[in-house]
């Protein structure tokens, strides 16, 4: 852990708590290997595989609603058999996938299929990495370290593309689906020797309550749940209309988007903590309605000029807005969660993400298509305004007293 220190102060800015050292570990393997593999699947599924650019859209969409049911599924198991299991099994189901891209051949169906499994099974386990970092610090340090998993994120996706890019270039298509699978395995290994099987915070005992329920009942939840829905609308925009934005309607090339798509991680990852210290006594409210607005309205400089330093300037803004939001939204959960079925509201709150990533692209692409760059844009700013004045409210609610505990236990007979 020595070395791990030396770079958490180089990165994070200053000592992270030790607890979630193991986490951090676990999540840069992680992302290293989703950062080696993501950006290419899309092109092997068209080029290689041979699939239609209908029927890969049509996987994405068909993945990203399993992945909203495993998401809940994986946050409730992990309540009820604890967190090191559920994560032990999901990096173990992402290091034994890359492999089956060496024998699908050009059977389009089966290579679909397996596009279409690797959401489910990163959601299975995606809720009990969340939940776990509740578990393992305190609820005043929640944000913070949600903030450090998020840099350690950030930084394997910086780095995992060209990665890929170097296997891809020295051996091919099997040579990154093996890569890709060792830097899972060496994911599973790590949280294999380093993840507790439960931490300081964790709850006394297993839920005693059917978590849906508990869900489906709570008004508040089921508000910022909404106001989660059209924030990553906002942040999908970013990711996919963007790109199609600048190339096709503004004339950029694809190899300046290229260059300046770095910018987002790079930012996130050497600014991330330093910004989230500095604004650790900020009320989450004040956090979330500041922060989504300045990751939709920066789109309205676009209708003025598209230049590059504009363009850098949008990129700069919106990630400050991303940063406030991203590990305020996770604390908030975590804040509104009662502590036993808290990897089932994580669970849940992940499905806004699934129905951003589905509908968002859709939606947004059609607009562009039918109204044109101004109206898209002026769209979603209008969402950041309206999430962010209704996660406001939410964050409000949550810390109007203590989160919620578990019900006692029975006595017995």
């Amino acid at each position: 852990m020595g070395l791990f220190a030396r770079l958490a102060r180089l990165v994070w800015g200053g000592e992270v708590d030790r607890a979630l050292r193991p986490v951090l570990l676990v999540q840069l393997a992680g992302s290293l290997a989703g950062g080696c593999a993501y950006p290419f699947l899309g092109i092997w599924a068209i080029k290689q595989l041979g699939a239609s650019q209908g029927g890969l859209g049509s996987t994405y969409l068909v993945g990203a609603a399993l992945a909203a049911v495993g998401g809940y599924l994986g946050g409730h198991l992990s309540d009820v058999h604890g967190r090191r299991p559920l994560i032990l099994a999901g990096w173990s189901a992402n290091a034994v996938m890359p492999l089956f891209f060496l024998v699908v051949g050009h059977n389009v169906l089966a290579g679909l299929a397996l596009l279409c499994s690797l959401p489910v099974l990163g959601s299975i386990g995606g809720s009990a990495d969340t939940a776990i970092v509740a578990d393992l610090v305190p609820a005043e340090r929640h944000e913070a370290g949600y903030a450090a998993v998020r840099v350690a994120s950030n930084f394997g996706v910086t780095l995992g593309p060209a990665i890929g890019g170097l296997l891809l270039l020295l051996g091919g298509w099997n040579t990154l689906f093996v890569g890709v699978a060792v830097l899972a395995a060496a994911g599973t290994v790590l949280a294999w020797r380093f993840i507790p099987s439960r931490g300081d915070y964790s709850p006394d005992a297993p839920p005693e309550r059917g978590s849906l329920g508990v869900i489906a009942r709570d008004g508040v939840f089921l508000f910022y749940l909404c106001s989660g829905i059209l924030a990553s609308f906002v942040y999908v925009s970013y990711e996919t209309v963007l790109p199609i934005s600048l190339t096709v309607t503004h004339g950029l090339s694809a190899a300046t988007w290229g260059f300046l798509v770095i910018v987002n991680p790079a930012i996130v990852t050497l600014f991330q903590m330093r910004l989230t210290r500095r604004t650790e006594h900020v009320p989450a409210a004040v956090k979330l309605a500041l922060g989504l607005p300045l990751m939709g309205l920066p789109f309205l400089l676009l209708s003025v000029t598209s230049a590059i330093p504009a363009v850098v300037l949008v990129i700069a803004v919106f990630v400050v807005g991303e940063m406030l939001w991203v590990p305020t939204s996770q604390a908030v959960v975590a804040r509104l969660a009662p502590a036993d079925v808290r990897g089932a509201y994580m669970g849940a709150f992940g499905i806004s993400w699934s129905v951003a990533w589905a509908l968002g692209p859709f939606l947004g692409l059609h607009v562009h298509e039918a109204a044109g760059d101004g109206a898209t844009w002026l769209m979603f700013a209008a969402m950041s305004l309206v999430a962010g004045a209704a996660g406001a409210l939410a964050a409000r609610r949550a810390w109007r007293g203590p989160a919620p505990a578990p019900p006692p236990l029975p006595s017995p007979v």
